[in-house]
């Protein structure tokens, strides 16, 4: 195993083999529901879900293994839970856009982010969101994934303009199937089995079987269905116009903020922050999230980059980028399940998507109600993203309610030059926003 520490310094980052692949292990089993969940969600964009299934499963992979051999860290990398519901629910269904323009948008933000990456730019305006801003993006995303989740599961569905959305046939054997899938995910989860999301997924899907609500697969094992109907479909002269603009400058910024907030976060727990509360080589996990963002739409899926999940596998002794290396291996042998994740129904899904949701609502406990300069943005951003059904509408506004709601107060000196950036492209985000 000498070539093994030679590539991945086990001793000087005080580790070993085992613990690291047990590492690994962990890691995948609290994320790997990105592959039944992705594809499921991106269907709503009208992206095949078995080739979509694949693009997850390959993306994934490449993150994890560039992440362990070039920025030698334990931060698994797979499409982001939040962007992907944005193209499907929002870009493409709400406001009409083919998958292959939004496809193409994130490909020209994956481009920014290299070029300021390599410039250094990247961390001086993301150093410039509030903490508190951060804070409610999650947690406005939360409650997004949450109704989608319902909606998806006929807990919820739409109801007349006077009350605009409903409870649905609670006593329907579908809606029962997701209430037991709901049920048994909070269980496991409250027992911390490994893996609980996963499991429950695949549990409910079986019983959904069993009951007749969704019929089953032909078979679970096969060759991975062909990728190519999806790669490199993008539609850059749809992407480059006025009227995508906006999708563009929300993927930036959601992409943007999501990675440096989990990066920071991760390398916290993990004890990698220097005296100065900063990550050493930064820039390499965070190039690493930048061209992984460019594979994921040539591939097919959607924005791409690290998971808040790598915080099991850190938990678990994972130090160094072994750790994802053995969590990407374990991605690419899922590719051999194609016709059983390809049936899996929303009812089995759907719960999975509400109790990430859940996990999503942690940080609302670290926002300063108290001080109104701080709640008012966060409040705007966490319900114009639900009630708007628009995770873009929420996070512009709160750009531009923060700098507003600061300098009523007198508090300009909070205000940092990165922050103004962000507001003035939040302002253009509303105007040449294409409402309906």
């Amino acid at each position: 195993m000498n070539w093994l520490d030679k590539v991945f310094a086990f001793d000087e980052h005080g580790t070993t083999v085992g613990r690291e692949l047990v590492a690994g292990l962990t890691t995948f089993t609290t994320m790997s529901y990105i592959v039944v969940v992705n594809p499921a969600i991106l269907t709503a964009a009208s992206i095949p879900e078995g080739p979509s299934f694949v693009a997850t499963v390959l993306v994934a992979a490449f993150g994890c293994y560039f992440m362990a051999l070039y920025a030698n860290r334990p931060f698994a990398i797979a499409p982001y839970m939040g962007e992907n519901a944005f193209i499907a629910f929002t870009v493409c269904k709400l406001l009409g856009f083919t998958w292959q323009t939004a496809l193409a948008a994130i490909f020209i933000a994956g481009l920014l982010f290299i070029l300021m990456t390599a410039l250094r730019l990247r961390q001086w305006i993301v150093d410039g969101v509030p903490t508190s801003l951060r804070y409610s993006f999650a947690v406005g995303i939360g409650l997004f994934l949450t109704f989608i989740g319902l909606n998806e599961t006929g807990l919820v569905k739409l109801g007349v303009p006077a009350a605009p959305v409903q409870a649905g046939n609670l006593t329907s054997h579908p809606v029962l199937v997701a209430m037991f899938g709901f049920v048994l995910i909070a269980v496991l989860v409250i027992r911390k089995v490994p893996g609980a999301i996963l499991v429950g997924i695949v549990a409910t899907a079986l019983v959904a079987f069993v009951a007749g609500t969704a019929p089953p697969p032909h078979q679970v094992l096969s060759w991975p269905p062909s990728v190519a109907p999806i790669v490199w479909q993008l539609d850059f002269r749809g992407a480059l116009t006025w009227q995508a603009f906006p999708i563009v400058l929300t993927i930036f910024i959601m992409a943007f903020v999501d990675t440096m907030g989990t990066l920071i976060g991760l390398s916290a727990r993990a004890g990698f922050l220097d005296k100065d509360g900063q990550l050493p080589q930064i820039e390499r996990p965070m190039l690493v999230d930048a061209v992984t963002t460019c594979v994921a739409p040539a591939l097919g899926t959607t924005t791409a980059g690290a998971y808040v999940e790598s915080a099991t596998g850190i938990e678990a002794g994972g130090r160094t980028g072994f750790t994802v290396f053995v969590t990407g291996t374990c991605f690419l042998l899922t590719l051999f399940f194609g016709p059983f994740v390809a049936a899996i129904p929303a009812q089995a899904f759907g719960p999975a998507l509400i109790i990430v949701g859940l996990f999503m609502l942690a940080p609302i406990t670290r926002i300063n109600f108290a001080d109104y300069t701080e709640s008012v943005p966060a409040f705007a951003v966490v319900v114009l993203m639900a009630f708007t059904f628009n995770i873009a509408i929420g996070i512009c506004a709160g750009f531009v309610l923060y700098p507003i709601c600061k300098l009523v107060d007198g508090e300009f000196k909070q205000l940092k030059p990165g922050l103004w950036v962000l507001t003035g492209l939040s302002l253009l985000f509303f105007v040449f926003y294409p409402y309906s």
